[in-house]
């Protein structure tokens, strides 16, 4: 019965075909030897992968050889990998669990590659989807993250998303099929095992069918939501100018907290933040808040002004510059990404840098000197565009405020042989 359950699963969400060749992977536990063992009993072209992390010492050693044996008897093939999950962690300063996450995923898509596999499956089931919901729930989240675990995000399906955890074992039992156990899934240390193990049980003193009834209506939400991103995608062409969002047309909107936390929230900004933010809209200009994915949001009048954090000392461009003669059909360009020098002016290597607290220059045009800040200023920057100006230095003088107003000492007049055609070209990411 469950081969019928899995089958008719597969085909309604489009998973894979018939004649695909399927990467899956292959921990050991109960939900991925079921996977591997109904895969194989439907017909499908299968090879394995098993990741060791290295982190419940002797047990980890335990599922590899398990999964070694597991596959001499299927006759199917293993890819095996060693990871040392901890130091990765460590270097990417991220949790163990994402680094166990970035280093599985990434290897699983270089194993596809290279034995020419059209997916990557996991055995991921109804259990996990619904944990992955009160888990999102707990911690606060949109739409999108109450939609659960999706049968298909790319290259990877799960084709388990429509049996649970009992069915599961119970399958396992019927054809005497072993598995191992991670003894970490029966301690209660970890938030999602809290779950698991304590609020799922409590929560079906109210209602015993209380994981059906959460999954169904992650599966209705997940509808919805393709309605609703559609709906945001096309507000925000509206409402924004590249990364900036102008503040009234936000505020015109329907729902405009809920608009900015879909804009915001991927970029790494907590729903606390988010609120801080839209309570200060029209309160406090020039206020910065910071995300914890590098992110920076400042409110400018109109505006709410994103851009990259600017902690760095590297240039986001580089300078193409080209020696030409001064000949009299030379025409100067109008274009803010290109300056023009007098060349014999020029005291070489040319320097640049980030603005200083002190900086002078005199712009193009003018007699006297003027602090950087305040031609800023004048110019009504943005506390972030005042972070990322950027200077071209030429034995300590400041030639060119980069893409504003070179300096006049520098200026090309009668007497310029030779000139220097300075190009900013942005660096490809």
């Amino acid at each position: 019965m469950i081969h019928q359950t899995i089958s008719q699963y597969i085909e309604s969400e489009q998973l894979f075909r018939r004649d695909d060749k399927l990467l899956i992977a292959l921990s050991g536990g109960a939900d991925s030897v079921a996977l591997l063992r109904i895969l194989l009993f439907l017909g499908y072209n299968c090879e394995a992968a098993h990741c060791n992390f290295h982190l419940r010492g002797d047990e980890s050693d335990r599922d590899e050889t398990f999964v070694r044996e597991l596959c001499t008897k299927l006759n199917v093939s293993l890819h095996t990998i060693d990871f040392d999950t901890q130091l990765y962690a460590k270097e990417h300063k991220v949790s163990i669990e994402m680094a166990a996450r970035q280093l599985r995923y990434d290897w699983f898509e270089q194993i596809r590659q290279n034995i020419k596999a059209e997916y990557i499956v996991v055995a991921h089931h109804k259990d996990d989807s619904v944990e992955t919901i009160l888990l999102n729930l707990i911690r606060g989240t949109g739409i999108n993250g109450l939609t659960g675990i999706q049968p298909k995000v790319g290259l990877v399906t799960r084709p388990l998303l429509c049996i649970d955890r009992c069915q599961i074992i119970d399958y396992l039992l019927t054809i005497n099929q072993d598995f191992v156990t991670d003894s970490t899934n029966l301690q209660d240390e970890y938030t999602r095992n809290k779950i698991r193990l304590q609020l799922i049980p409590l929560l079906q003193d109210f209602n015993p069918s209380i994981k059906d009834s959460i999954y169904n209506t992650g599966k209705y939400l997940g509808e919805t939501n393709k309605i609703y991103q559609r709906c945001i995608t096309e507000t925000i062409k509206k409402i924004t100018n590249n990364n900036d969002i102008n503040i009234q047309l936000l505020l015109n909107e329907s729902a405009p907290e809920c608009l900015l936390y879909e804009m915001l929230h991927p970029k790494g900004f907590n729903s606390a933040q988010i609120s801080d933010i839209f309570q200060s809209i029209n309160k406090q200009s020039g206020k910065l808040f910071y995300s914890k994915s590098g992110w920076q949001l400042n409110i400018d009048r109109e505006w709410l002004l994103l851009n990259q954090s600017a902690n760095t000392d590297t240039p986001p461009f580089s300078l193409k510059i080209t020696e030409l003669k001064n000949t009299p059909d030379f025409a100067i360009e109008r274009d803010k990404t290109i300056a023009y020098l007098d060349a014999d002016k020029i005291k070489h290597p040319l320097d640049i840098r980030k603005w200083q607290q002190g900086d002078k220059f005199i712009p193009f045009g003018m007699k006297g000197r003027k602090l950087i800040s305040d031609f800023m200023t004048d110019l009504k920057f943005s506390r972030i565009q005042k972070e990322n100006q950027w200077l071209l230095v030429s034995g300590g003088d400041i030639v060119w405020v980069i893409g504003e107003r070179t300096d006049n000492r520098f200026r090309i007049d009668t007497q310029t042989e030779n000139i220097l055609k300075v190009v900013i070209e942005q660096k490809s990411e």
